[in-house]
């Protein structure tokens, strides 16, 4: 089976290197062909990921037609990820797998769901867990959850993306996977808000775990399994993503913590979606208390303190 990459950012990058130390031939897709042209000179990302060297077995290209492959694993950003579905309609009836996390705007859909509407004959999938680019890349051991709703397709993909260092657990629960690596963002930017404004470890704990919890009413809602949440797509994700520097949105949290500005040139899928999240939340009647405030500290309507102050101030109850 073909496989080829589709983003040639920091973790579609990596995720190129580990199938290809792996023994997979890879092609990886770069939108910018000077950026793929320097890549192939110098047998690396620079830009995204420097010092890593590209394995032999990894092609790069800027040419789409060159990139059609029988598995795509698609490495663009959560609000793209349409447009470049729409754009490419010979995508349609090949196994396409997701590698972004988020809700989109709008329809406040996820990735699964997006691939469906708009290539309603491939085969959608979403790879998602707890996963740096630079960890996947140096061949640092990490665990993954590939979610289709047909198993056996599931059963192929897996076999397919397995690699020494990256072990791949399925699940045809694809809203749960979805909705993990999505909503556990916004508990991340929340996280890095807390640290950053030097609330404290004990209060980034407790902001977890009423994240989780909000994670869990929100999935159990629109039908997921509670064990897909207490998952690496879940529970795992978010443990990882709220407690280290490497993740964008906790950056993101961190710079609104210390009142410092951040680059927005750097994608922060966790803002759209704590939006989108947020309306989807309203009308559903699902309380969810911890994505609000962050989009309130998003729109400006309210101070880190204020959010506090109404957070702790919230009617007593049983955990």
């Amino acid at each position: 089976m073909s496989v080829s990459v589709i983003g040639a950012g920091a973790f579609g990058t990596a995720l190129a290197i580990a199938l290809g130390r792996g023994g997979v031939n890879v092609t990886l897709w770069a939108r910018d062909p000077d950026a793929a042209r320097k890549m192939r000179e110098t047998g690396e990302n620079a830009a995204r990921l420097p010092g890593v060297k590209l394995p032999e077995t990894v092609s790069v290209t800027s040419d789409f037609n060159a990139a059609l492959a029988d598995t795509l694993l698609l490495a663009t950003p959560m609000q793209k990820l349409r447009e470049f579905l729409t754009t490419h309609p010979e995508l349609d009836g090949r196994n396409l797998v997701a590698c972004c996390k988020g809700v989109e705007l709008g329809s406040q859909l996820g990735p699964v769901a997006v691939i469906t509407d708009c290539a309603p004959k491939a085969t959608p999938a979403i790879l998602t867990g707890p996963s740096f680019a630079a960890d996947i890349a140096r061949g640092l051991p990490t665990a993954l959850t590939l979610a289709t709703s047909n198993d056996a397709d599931g059963k192929l993909l897996q076999q397919t993306l397995i690699t020494p260092n990256l072990r791949i657990y399925r699940t045809t629960d694809t809203v749960g996977a979805e909705l993990g690596g999505a909503l556990k963002n916004v508990i991340a930017i929340a996280c890095g808000v807390v640290i950053g404004a030097q609330l404290g470890d004990s209060a980034r704990a407790a902001l977890m775990t009423r994240g989780y919890a909000e994670m869990q009413r929100m999935a159990r809602a629109l039908g997921a399994q509670p064990e897909t949440l207490a998952g690496l797509s879940g529970f795992g994700d978010l443990a990882l993503t709220c407690t280290s520097e490497q993740s964008r949105n906790y950056r993101f949290g961190l710079s609104i913590g210390r009142g410092e500005r951040f680059d927005p040139s750097i994608t922060v899928e966790g803002a759209a979606t704590a939006r989108a999240v947020l309306e989807r939340a309203n009308v559903m009647q699902i309380d969810m208390p911890i994505t609000a405030a962050v989009v309130a500290l998003l729109d400006g309507d309210m101070h880190i303190r204020e959010i506090m102050e109404a957070l702790l101030s919230r009617p007593l109850k049983e955990e």
